[in-house]
């Protein structure tokens, strides 16, 4: 049966994207574009995700790490880590005098 009526997506292809690791519908759009024309497929992906588990978060609480990009689990978020991981370079970098093309200041 469809979920996606506009990217023809089958209750099947969200299944087999959910046992490749697609937990939530956000995934599950980036993995198929379903859910993100009208948005009418949703909540179909939202009962679908709901009645299985998620192989990855079964893998994470037998100690398996977490993905990158992955949201952390209520465990880790609690330890003294938490939110202190960063999992791309943020270092500042410094700002020309002049931008190019700038207008000069008023005197």
């Amino acid at each position: 049966m469809y979920v996606c009526s506009c990217f023809g997506i089958t209750e099947q292809q969200v299944r087999e994207h959910a046992e490749s690791g697609a937990c939530t519908p956000r995934q599950i759009a980036s993995a198929s574009k379903a859910g993100t024309d009208c948005g009418g497929c949703v909540r179909r992906i939202q009962a679908l995700l709901g009645r299985g588990t998620c192989p990855r978060r079964e893998l994470i609480d037998q100690g398996a790490p977490e993905p990158l990009g992955a949201e952390p689990s209520d465990e880790a978020a609690a330890g003294t880590d938490a939110g202190t991981r960063v999992p791309y370079d943020i270092t500042p970098h410094a700002t020309p005098d002049a931008m190019p093309g700038a207008l000069p200041e008023a005197a």
